[in-house]
């Protein structure tokens, strides 16, 4: 045991670590930014007079907010002016949040799209409030606003979240399991397996990013993603082979998710959303090399909330 304040100071940052990044990351849609975050943070942290902090996990998790505020501020021109769909960074996720149903839900991907779509301010307030369980009083002094004002933002973001976001996804085992049979009949080439998997009006993204080729605008109707995914196993995609094609089933934010991946690179991931009776209503197909690093790290987050 160490009395050492700079060993101290580590030692507390390290504890907190896991939940900054699942703050950031929930913030910017992004595992690269949210790690540039944690690191801002722990520079701050580092300079602070820590004997006036009463409440480190308090204090760091107020200064990850600002900092992902600043970056999500920044970022928002470049995602205006993104070739295609936007979509956030997969990450593989594991530990306690396979059995936490709300955690896993705060980090699919497709609430992290409806996040995208709520200011910056009401994107921290939400996440705050909403995930993370902090008060108003809290949150105002986090994000450097009135309680008022955090009040009313709150109330916003939590209408245009339910709006665009009904909570009424099908249970994690029927999930996993329309999942194991879409990862099957896609494998397989099986379009009338994967129609029967699909919602009439599903939705596919595809987010290239202008750096491989992508459907710039979203694939609808089950007839056209059907034969779309069933052509993985026919067509040749980024100079690789249906051959030396390798897929996974895996988890990624939070749920079942597949990963398909070349020689000695990662080629796209793909995430499923779900209605209540189990059919597929979107899917999220992030195969824009810079957003696939994380996965390719193969590093699962433990994206818990306490």
């Amino acid at each position: 045991m160490t009395n050492d304040p700079a060993d101290l100071g580590q030692q507390v940052f390290h504890e907190h670590r896991r939940l900054l990044f699942s703050v950031a990351y929930r913030l910017l849609g992004s595992a690269a930014d949210a790690e540039d975050a944690v690191q801002d943070a722990w520079i701050k942290w580092s300079a602070a007079d820590r004997s006036q902090v009463a409440d480190p996990k308090a204090y760091l998790t107020r200064i990850v907010s600002n900092v992902a505020l600043e970056r999500l501020r920044s970022a928002r021109h470049k995602r205006e002016t993104y070739v295609g769909p936007w979509l956030p960074e997969p990450i593989l996720t594991g530990g306690d949040a396979s059995e936490a149903v709300t955690d896993a839900e705060s980090v699919s991907m497709a609430v992290l799209v409806v996040l995208e779509t709520l200011s910056p301010l009401e994107r921290a307030v939400f996440v705050l409030r909403e995930v993370f369980d902090f008060s108003h009083a809290e949150i105002a002094e986090a994000v450097e606003r009135s309680e008022a004002a955090v009040r009313q933002a709150a109330h916003r973001a939590r209408a245009h979240v339910r709006a665009r976001r009904p909570r009424f996804a099908a249970d994690r085992s029927r999930q996993r399991e329309v999942t194991e049979r879409f990862f099957a009949a896609a494998t397989g080439g099986d379009v009338n397996a994967l129609m029967e998997l699909l919602s009439p009006d599903v939705t596919l993204w595809t987010d290239g990013g202008g750096k491989v080729r992508q459907a710039l605008r979203p694939v609808v109707g089950a007839t056209t993603v059907a034969a779309w995914f069933a052509a993985i196993g026919t067509t040749t995609y980024q100079g690789i082979e249906p051959a030396d094609m390798k897929a996974e089933l895996v988890e990624i934010n939070g749920g079942p998710g597949i990963v398909f991946s070349g020689p000695g690179r990662v080629i796209a991931t793909v995430t499923l959303d779900f209605e209540a009776d189990g059919r597929i209503v979107a899917i999220h197909n992030v195969a824009n090399p810079d957003k696939l690093q994380a996965v390719a790290d193969g590093t699962a987050h433990d994206i818990g909330t306490r």
